[in-house]
Formats: structure tokens, sequence, C-alpha cells
């Protein structure tokens, strides 16, 4: 039975089939939960996300998992065909150890596709369409993916405008659990600075907005990480001076924070340092901030270099990262491959202990007949030496009739070597 994965990703397909062929978790453990029976369709994990959506599977039966993805999105298979790539076995544990690791995201190295993976491993075994093998293969694909983020730099960059105002803040500021923030609008922007920032450990953030639920809703999403306060809009100016750190992110048409006002702020913090980060364009801030002294302003364009420049560290850090998971991909398809062998060394193993119980009851039978002890000795070992030596014969002829000189030589050489150390004295 082989492995394999099939799917589509934002490389292969637009956003609309992309969309057209996502699950959400509950139409997904439904229909896993009703193939659990179905011998074809019985051994997989769904990966569904917003960039890609793919079925890891043990089956030998790769059109017909195809079928069932076009099938249950009621998409035309044909249509789907066009765009879905496929790997097997080796290939395959390479392409779901490069997801797993961040290596086949839109951004690369974003860690945030290895929960995804991880929760998309749990739905399926909570659908019962998960086997020990398969099961395997994700947990190695899992410790593949944080050898990767432990031992390379491929996630340790910022590449996001969100990340790259925390990381400038924790770099600015060297005690994190001491800052104040504030974000200037709960937009999605500022949203991904406020969660970073409170992940980060911060100890406060102060949300000023100009509607009220929209700042209530981003202060329930972190207020479980960070103590939170929500401020009007009215009353922005008086409250700089609270705030360590400020982005800012309205998308209005004028400035929102003004020269005058991060001057009096400033005072009021007897000089404390700040950080201004201006997102918007046009600006939020005024651009003359940047002369007063204690005050570190940044705009898009700032942190748009710094993101091209980690962006192309990870870059380099990948090569290595590809490297590290072509070897651990490798070792899992030979553990697998050992561990196959070992069914049918015992096997054969069983089967030569067959043969050996039958001869040696045949020359039991024979020495109670009183036939030459060392005559039936001698014609037991003969026989049972040529049935146990038979297969091996076998083998060396097929591999020679079908030309296959590689499969001939290894054969050969592996005799050749239990041979010689055979032939070679005991110390």
């Amino acid at each position: 039975m082989s492995f394999f994965a099939l799917g589509v990703n934002h490389q292969t397909a637009s956003v609309e089939l992309r969309e057209k062929i996502a699950f959400n978790p509950e139409k997904l453990s439904a229909l896993l939960a009703s193939q659990s029976h179905h011998a074809d369709l019985n051994k997989m994990v769904v990966v569904s996300t917003c960039n890609r959506t793919e079925v890891y599977a043990m089956s030998e039966n790769v059109d017909m998992v195809l079928n069932w993805l076009a099938q249950v999105n009621s998409i035309d298979v044909k249509q789907l065909a066009n765009h879905v790539y496929r790997y097997e076995d080796a290939q395959a544990v390479t392409h779901l150890m490069r997801v797993a690791s961040g290596l086949d995201s839109l951004m690369l190295g974003e860690p945030q596709i290895l929960g995804q993976v991880k929760t998309a491993l749990a739905l399926a075994k909570d659908s019962e369409t998960v086997s020990p093998e398969l099961n395997q293969i994700f947990e190695y694909a899992f410790y593949a993916a944080k050898r990767v983020r432990s031992e390379t730099a491929v996630g340790s960059h910022a590449v996001s405008m969100g990340y790259a105002v925390a990381q400038l803040a924790i770099q600015v500021f060297s005690k994190p659990e001491e800052l104040t923030v504030m974000v200037v609008a709960a937009g999605e922007m500022n949203s991904l600075v406020a969660k970073h920032l409170a992940e980060m450990g911060v100890g406060k953030v102060l949300i000023c907005n100009r509607t009220r639920a929209r700042a209530e809703s981003l202060a329930q999403e972190i207020a479980h990480r960070v103590n939170v306060e929500i401020i009007e809009f009215d009353q922005l100016a008086e409250n700089l001076h609270r705030a360590d750190v400020i982005s800012s992110c309205t998308g209005s048409l004028h400035q929102v924070i003004h020269f005058k006002d991060v001057k009096a702020a400033l005072k009021k913090r007897r000089y404390q340092q700040m950080l201004l980060v201006d997102l918007a364009v046009p600006r939020d801030i005024d651009a003359k901030v940047e002369t007063l002294d204690g005050v570190y302003l940044y705009g898009v364009d700032d942190l748009q270099s710094v993101i091209e420049e980690n962006l192309a560290q990870r870059r380099q850090a990948a090569v290595e990262a590809e490297v590290m998971v072509n070897q651990l991909a490798t070792e899992l398809v030979t553990q697998q491959k050992i561990k196959g062998a070992g069914s049918t060394i015992q096997q054969y193993r069983e089967h030569g202990d067959v043969l050996r119980q039958e001869e040696l009851a045949q020359a039991l039978l024979q020495l109670q007949k009183g036939e030459n002890a060392e005559k039936v000795l001698q014609e037991f070992s003969h026989r049972l030496t040529q049935k146990l030596l038979h297969p091996a014969s076998i083998l060396l002829r097929e591999a020679a009739k079908a030309e296959d000189p590689e499969g001939l030589e290894v054969l050969q050489n592996s005799l050749s070597d239990v041979i010689e150390k055979r032939r070679k004295p005991k110390p």
C-alpha cells in the first residue's frame, strides 16, 4: 500500500478554486467519519487552509481519492485534475515535511501551518481514518518541522508587518513585560501587532479605535494573554504618554498623532524613550516627531526594507532546511523499508523452522527404525540445506533473467559478504 499526497495550493490553483474545495472542520469531520469503513478511503488526513487543500492517504487507488475530493465539493473531476499535484511514497513524505516546516507556504517559514497540520491529524483520528502507519509518518513530519525550527533560521526573521512591529519593539525595549503598547485603530494590521506583542509577554495593551465594538472584539481576543484597556478615540492625545510603543494604522486622510501632542507626552514621561510605528498610508503620525530626542519613528517603507532583508535571510536558511528535510524523509522511508523487510524476514524464519521440524521428524523416524545414525544425520543436513538455499537460488536466477544488473549485483554482493564473513576466523 502506497502513501501519497494529493491536493492544490496557492501555486497551482486560483483563490476561487481553493475556496470551492476548502473544508470547515464540521464538514470535514462528517465526511471522514462516513468514509471510515470504505476500503479505499479509510486511511487519510485532509489538511485544509486558506492556501491549500491536501489529502494524505494510504491507498492503492489515487484516482478514487481524486474523485472523492471532486465529488464532495461538487466540482468536475477533470477541472480539478488540471490543478492537482500528486506525490507518492518518498516524495509524498518530503512534501508533508516541507508543508509542516513552512517551506511550502505562501509566506516562507510561517509557523501557523504546523498547528494546522496537527489539527488536521487530530480531526482525522477522531474520525478513525488514521492507521498506525499514517500516524507514524505525520509524527515524523512534526519531528522534522521541530528540527527545522530549532536548527535553521528559516522562521526566525520577521516577514510580516505585524510581526516586524512586535520584533522592533522587543529590540528597542529589553524588558517586554514592562511595556505598555497602544494600538491606534483596531483593524487587521494592528490586530496582528497586538496579538504578536501579547504573545511576547508585554505588560499592557491600550486599544484606541473610533468604534468601541471593534475595540472590544480585539480586546476579547487577547485578554487571556495580556492586560487590556480600551480608550475612546477623542482621548488619544491625552493618553499618549502612557504608551512606550504606539502603532497607528487608521486609514484616515489626516494625521491623528501630532507633533505637539507627542512633545507633551514626552514631557509627562520625563523623556523616557518612545517607539512610534506608522503603518498608515497616508501617514497617521507627523514626521517631525522624529526630531524629538527619545522618539524612534518607523514608517511603512522602513519596515518594508527590514522585511525584504529578513525574507532574503529566510530564503538562504531555507536551502539548509530543504537539505535537512530531504535527509529526514530518506531516513523515514528507509526505516519503513526495514520494518517491511522485518515482517518478510520473520515469515522466512518461520518457514525455515517448519522445514527443520519436517526434516527432523523424518530423521527421528529413520533412527527409530534402526538406520545408521551417521547416514541419517548426513541426509538430514543435506536435505535441510538444499531446501533453505533454494529460495536464494531462485532469486539469483530471476534477477539474471530480468536483466536487472543492479538488483543482481546487490544480491551477489550481499551473498559474497555473508560467505566472506563466514570464512574469516573468529578472534
